[in-house]
């Protein structure tokens, strides 16, 4: 038996940023904290976010770093109590979102970020949490309707907050906003929806629409990637994309798979998560393909492979036209850590969904096989 449950407000177009004044309203926050990070904020796209609002009407936190963290989270949830706050707006990628998350959590309900880990059934206690309104500005990591914040503890451990509670309440995708993303980021971000489309499609849960979903988002972004990363202001090729991360974010509550297992402890060495889907994709792919055959068959076919035609070749193939790593070593990964990611990865709950069950061996073999 499968559950779905879809549940933002989202506007999607060319120009939607314009919408903030008036979501702000609809969600009756009068003094927001906007969330983003200091790449965001160098390319000019806060500065035509606050545009949008009144002077003095807002704070900011811009110093999300990369993988977001327990002291940052911290470090704004200090304004937000500070400046008498009364809701989140997220302008970036995956990290500024999970950061508004955490810090809407935080601000609601207290203690600590480990106290609201899944693995720990901690995730449980989440209630509702201050409004937040998410504005991505990278077409990947599906974060804005996503029900996961991941965060990196104090003690460099990974934690995962996983409710229904922490999908923002509103989404505000405007494509206009991606067409300056560099080419390498276009590329990995986009590959991290491809990954979420491909992982929640073979994943051994039930879920008739997210798997609809998960196909459409595959067949956007095999469709326009190479489009959008050699044309970088290909308008309909960012559109389609954006479309796809949003799909990849809608399909995540069907479960992923080996790769998101194994990127999530490697994301803790400061590894971009995209790129190291990538690296991974392939490889995870060889796994599971005799257990999950008839799926990724299905997924040739939207991609419009012939059923001769190897999808794991595929998956090599893009990586090389994107530009991506051909392994980790090269993404400065060291051989000594692999046992310890396998460990990891075995004992996250995002590899009980992963369509053939993997052990800390296996999980050492596919590494070593990335390596």
């Amino acid at each position: 038996m499968g559950l779905s449950n879809y549940l933002a407000r989202i506007q999607f177009d060319f120009g939607a940023l314009a919408l903030l004044p008036s979501e702000l309203t609809h969600l009756g926050i009068k003094r927001p904290l906007v969330v983003t990070d200091p790449g965001v904020k160098s390319a000019g796209l806060l500065d035509r976010l606050m545009d949008t609002l009144a002077k003095g009407s807002f704070s900011t936190y811009a110093d999300t770093p990369p993988n977001p963290t327990e002291q940052a989270a911290l470090q704004a949830l200090s304004i937000y109590t500070d400046d008498d706050c009364d809701g989140v707006v997220a302008l970036g990628g995956g990290s500024p979102i999970d950061l508004a998350k955490a810090v809407a959590l935080l601000a609601t309900h207290g203690g600590n970020l480990k106290d609201y880990n899944v693995q720990t059934g901690g995730s449980e206690k989440i209630g509702k949490i201050a409004p937040v309104i998410a504005i991505p500005t990278t077409a990947g990591a599906g974060a804005e309707v996503g029900r996961a914040c991941v965060m990196t503890l104090e003690d460099g451990r990974k934690c995962d907050a996983v409710n229904l509670n922490l999908i923002p309440q509103t989404v505000i995708c405007d494509p206009e906003l991606t067409l300056s993303l560099p080419a390498g980021i276009t590329a990995a971000t986009a590959i991290d929806a491809l990954s979420h489309g491909v992982e929640t499609y073979v994943s051994n849960q039930e879920n008739p629409p997210a798997e609809g979903l998960a196909l459409d988002c595959i067949r956007r972004v095999a469709g326009n990637l190479e489009a959008a990363f050699h044309e970088p202001g290909n308008r309909q090729a960012r559109w389609e994309l954006m479309a796809a991360a949003l799909e990849g974010g809608m399909v995540l509550q069907k479960g992923l798979g080996g790769v998101h297992a194994l990127s999530s402890p490697l994301g803790e060495l400061k590894l971009h998560h995209g790129t190291l889907n990538a690296v991974l994709m392939p490889h995870v792919y060889e796994f599971n393909r005799d257990v999950a055959a008839e799926k990724y068959q299905i997924i040739k076919q939207v991609i419009g492979l012939s059923s001769q035609q190897d999808l794991g070749e595929w998956f090599w193939q893009l990586n090389q036209k994107m530009k991506m790593p051909e392994n980790l070593s090269s993404m400065g990964v060291s051989k000594d850590v692999l046992p310890e990611m396998a460990e990891k990865a075995a004992r996250t709950h995002l590899s009980m969904t992963n369509p053939r069950p993997a052990s800390v061996e296996e999980y050492i073999s596919i590494l070593e096989q990335a390596f």
